[in-house]
């Protein structure tokens, strides 16, 4: 049976539109929601010539759908100035409105999710804001995701302290928003909101809600989230690195977690880094395999190797 691929939309906020695309060879399989992290959108996840972690999993029998969340990709309108989204809205009304719609189409289907990046914060978060989701979705694959940044090297000092902290600060003085694909700094744009939001929380400041003071580390400590696979690659310094992937992982509160390190002195055939661990032509044959007994809930076959 040859792959099927559709193009969803799905409504939100003030007639808003999110984008999924579904991938599938059989639309009875397991399915699985991504979600993609901040300045980029669904496409790290797939391509057009059929390469990339959901068709992958379509291959296997999964049915994929990948998000563009508010305003990336083929999400719509763009984010512009006036975009007054952020965050909170990816955490209380995108992910949910994905996560119902996909129940709709799938009714009777184990949900999984997964994400790359800031995509992860993202995605439990809102699994702790939500128990009756939480208790829906069946596992969790996390690539490269991280809360907070507490590593101090000259790649964060760059990446993060400069462009990030002052310089995008600046360029969404004068635009109203961070261009961030005109700047050269990402896939897709973010809304003000959301930086100044995402930037709060790298600093290692407290995992709470600024609209409403909702508290996402107590929520975590009275409820479990589902069995969570947490990839960091050996090659990337400051947006996932491996100690911040792990302190992620642990103020996520008690739940079962594994947490792979991707790199040649762990047994892997290459030093992955943030966007490679993903993308990488051997991926596919490298670790990807492991998803798979993740999903199939295989717990023990992964042994965490930070």
């Amino acid at each position: 049976m040859d792959k099927q691929e559709q193009d969803i939309f799905v409504s939100v906020g003030q007639g808003e539109q999110l984008y999924l695309k579904r991938i599938s060879r059989r639309q009875d399989g397991p399915a699985i929601l991504m979600a993609h992290g901040v300045m980029a959108n669904g496409r790290i996840f797939y391509s057009e010539s059929g390469k990339g972690l959901a068709h992958f999993l379509a291959e296997a029998g999964y049915d994929v759908f990948v998000a563009d969340l508010r305003g990336r990709g083929k999400s719509w309108p763009k984010i512009a100035r006036g975009a007054e989204h952020g965050q909170t809205e990816i955490i209380c009304e995108d992910l949910p409105a994905l996560h119902r719609h996909i129940r709709r189409l799938r009714p009777d289907a184990a949900v999984h999710w997964m994400a790359h990046s800031w995509g992860g914060v993202h995605m439990s978060s809102s699994l702790l804001r939500f128990p009756d989701i939480n208790a829906d979705v069946a596992s969790l694959v996390y690539f490269g995701s991280k809360r907070s940044i507490g590593v101090r090297n000259l790649n964060k000092l760059v990446e993060v302290d400069l462009v990030w902290n002052l310089l995008a600060r600046i360029a969404i003085r004068c635009c109203g928003y961070l261009p961030a694909r005109k700047l050269g700094l990402g896939a897709d744009d973010e809304t003000d909101k959301s930086h100044q939001q995402s930037k709060v929380w790298a600093k290692q400041n407290p995992w709470t809600d600024s609209d409403d003071g909702f508290d996402y580390a107590a929520a975590a400590r009275r409820l479990s989230l589902p069995p969570a696979l947490y990839f960091a690659a050996v090659n990337d310094p400051c947006r996932g690195h491996a100690e911040d992937v792990k302190r992620f992982a642990e103020e996520s509160g008690p739940h079962l977690a594994r947490l792979r390190l991707l790199g040649k002195a762990k047994g892997h055939w290459h030093n992955y880094d943030h966007v490679s661990l993903l993308t990488h032509p051997d991926a596919a044959r490298d670790h990807f395999p492991l998803v798979l007994h993740w999903l199939s809930g295989n717990f023990d076959k992964i042994i965490s190797n930070f």
